[in-house]
């Protein structure tokens, strides 16, 4: 008997990650809508709301089908098509011999991959898929509904609050650097109120922090609107610039305390006018405090990094 299809499309949010977490899903037969589904949890991780969208979608087929299912998620992604054969062999152990992240949720994909068969296909997230976009506000929204209370604490009060992307442009920066070849790419998730909008592609740099430098410059070129900024990085250098050492370098003519000529003056003096416009807020987010968006904004980064790779060794 032939299975019947159908096409699942499914996103994750998370904010802060770690922390308050939604997950949606949409199921389609054709371009109907056969069913919505989205839930959340109170402290999870921006993985896991990816992972748990596609096995409770896949868990509430009732029978076997034939499955497309698209993520705007490498990590889940990958992980079913590439890396999971190993950790099984492994016992659920990384190449590193350390237990494999999120094994709970991995097992039930497992299981739910050998009850149907399922094509993965991956979409670039905020690109104007309609039902990509879809499944990221259902999970947007299943996230809002945990409250908008947030973690207390000394690392709490350093973030962004939901609430400030809906006065401030929020931009996301990820960035990849190699010292071998100068080759480097970038990304950025640009948040303002219900808007979002997805950045990026390759540059050339003589250090990770030149990078960091000019996926800003780049970023905040596209603004059209003098609505005040605030950058999430990873990259303290791009934060202390800006908030601790840029009126001293200029009073000293672009020299550093020490009388040397400050390094990747041309970015800074860019960015210096940049911080006259639209007065930038700079936020460093960590592995264990970050973003959902700043990591989406890291993978899509690598993914122009992968394209670059293809381009000069196809």
């Amino acid at each position: 008997m032939r299975r019947p299809e159908i096409t699942i499309y499914t996103d994750g949010a998370c904010s802060p990650n770690p922390g308050q977490g939604g997950w949606g899903a949409v199921l389609l037969h054709g371009e109907v809508i056969v069913r919505e589904l989205s839930g959340q949890a109170a402290e999870t991780t921006n993985n896991r709301m990816e992972l748990t969208a596609a096995l409770r979608a896949l868990q509430s087929l009732n029978e076997p089908h034939r499955v497309t299912l698209v993520t705007d998620s490498n990590y889940l992604k990958n992980g079913v098509t590439t890396w999971m054969h190993n950790w099984k062999r492994r016992g659920w152990q990384t190449a590193a011999r350390e237990p494999v992240k999120n094994r709970d949720l991995w097992e039930g994909l497992d299981q739910e991959i050998q009850r149907h068969q399922v094509k993965w296909q991956w979409v670039r997230g905020h690109a104007f898929d309609q039902w990509n976009e879809r499944a990221d506000r259902l999970a947007v929204a299943a996230r809002k509904q945990m409250g908008t209370a947030e973690h207390s604490g000394r690392d709490a009060r350093s973030r962004p609050q939901p609430s400030e992307c809906e006065e401030r442009i929020c931009i996301f920066l990820g960035i990849t650097f190699s010292p071998a070849t100068g080759r480097a790419s970038w990304a950025a998730v640009l948040r303002y109120k219900a808007h979002t909008r997805v950045l990026g592609g390759r540059l050339s740099g003589s250090s990770a922090n030149a990078v960091h430098l000019a996926a800003a410059i780049q970023a905040l070129r596209v603004l059209k609107k003098n609505i005040p900024v605030t950058l999430c990085t990873t990259s303290g250098y791009l934060r202390d610039g800006l908030t601790r050492w840029l009126a001293g370098w200029q009073r000293r003519n672009w020299l550093t305390s020490s009388g040397d000529p400050v390094s990747n003056r041309h970015l800074w003096q860019e960015l210096a006018a940049l911080q006259q416009e639209y007065g930038i807020a700079v936020v460093v987010a960590r592995r264990k405090n970050g973003y959902c968006h700043l990591q989406e904004a890291k993978e899509l980064a690598r993914e122009y990094a992968r394209k670059q790779e293809i381009m000069t060794n196809p």
